[in-house]
């Protein structure tokens, strides 16, 4: 398929639209020379949340964020009737994405559940990853096997509330109670250390897409959804070269956890990135940036 170009530039990234399976795929684009690297974003997040890297990184690859579907400017289509979000889904969007707009293979560079995606897509689609780049992979805490190890209060409530979010009116409701800045400001607060970084352009950005026809559903569908791989499934099936790069004040994913991720020998390096939260690469670019450069040049030589 051929992406359009119907798209806006800003400070030389370029704004596309891709039609996967029917459906219009939102992508940045910059740089014309170099390995690709595509950037896959977190849940809740989308293609934005890569807008300090993407010049860096262009300046010596030809770099692509994406919207996975369901979030960002993709289409949201109805979950379990239209479509299945699941990381089997976005693993198989990526992989076509590096064969229809990328025209090969790429490094894949995640964040959160982003690196989840990249693994499943890099071991399913072998041939269209050079490399994965994970920053503070999701360690999928509220998966079905992992809830065991959790204290009380959380091993039983989240099920409890999942089943919850079943009703519609009780996950509309919940989900406009989120929708809102103060609230989309104060979870944000949590995953960075730094509160300068928690801008309004960010919260713009997170915001945007809450107001597209399915993004309650979407987001209702993923709270759900308890299954699937976990990184220590993967990482054992990767088949190209994998770093960390981890903040060292993420609240959400420890980095003591994240570093037993780096005892799988597919893990070339684990990086801390001190002093900072979940989103290191928003929070902390110029940490970020030259690290992921000095990367992706080993493994281009």
């Amino acid at each position: 398929m051929t992406p359009s170009f119907s798209a806006s530039t800003n400070n030389g990234t370029t704004t596309q639209t891709w039609i996967w399976k029917g459906y219009p795929i939102c992508y940045q684009v910059q740089g014309d020379t170099g390995q690709a690297v595509v950037l896959i974003h977190g849940f809740g997040a989308s293609l934005g949340h890569w807008r300090k890297n993407i010049p860096v990184l262009a300046e010596n690859c030809r770099c692509y964020a994406i919207d996975l579907i369901g979030f960002g400017g993709s289409a949201k289509p109805t979950p379990g009737i239209e479509i299945n979000y699941t990381f089997e889904t976005w693993a198989e969007q990526i992989a076509d994405f590096c064969e229809e707009v990328v025209g090969g293979a790429a490094f894949l560079v995640g964040n959160s559940i982003g690196c989840i995606v990249a693994m499943q897509a890099a071991v399913d689609h072998p041939d269209i990853a050079l490399g994965v780049a994970m920053l503070n992979c999701s360690l999928r805490l509220l998966h079905d096997r992992k809830r065991a190890s959790l204290p009380w209060y959380r091993r039983y409530s989240a099920p409890l509330l999942q089943q919850v979010f079943t009703v519609k009116w009780v996950g509309q409701l919940f989900f406009n109670q989120l929708a809102k800045p103060k609230v989309v400001r104060k979870i944000l607060l949590q995953a960075y250390k730094h509160p300068d970084a928690v801008t309004e352009e960010l919260i713009d950005l997170i915001m945007a897409p809450a107001a597209d026809i399915g993004a309650v559903e979407v987001f209702l569908a993923f709270t759900r959804y308890s299954q699937g791989p976990l990184a220590e499934d993967l990482l054992p099936a990767l088949r190209c070269p994998a770093i960390m790069l981890w903040g060292t004040e993420d609240p959400w994913e420890p980095i003591a956890l994240g570093k037993e991720l780096a005892k799988f020998p597919q893990v070339q390096k684990f990086i801390p990135i001190e002093g900072v939260g979940h989103c290191p690469q928003d929070e902390a670019p110029e940490l970020v940036n030259p690290l992921l450069q000095d990367w992706i040049k080993s493994l281009s030589c």
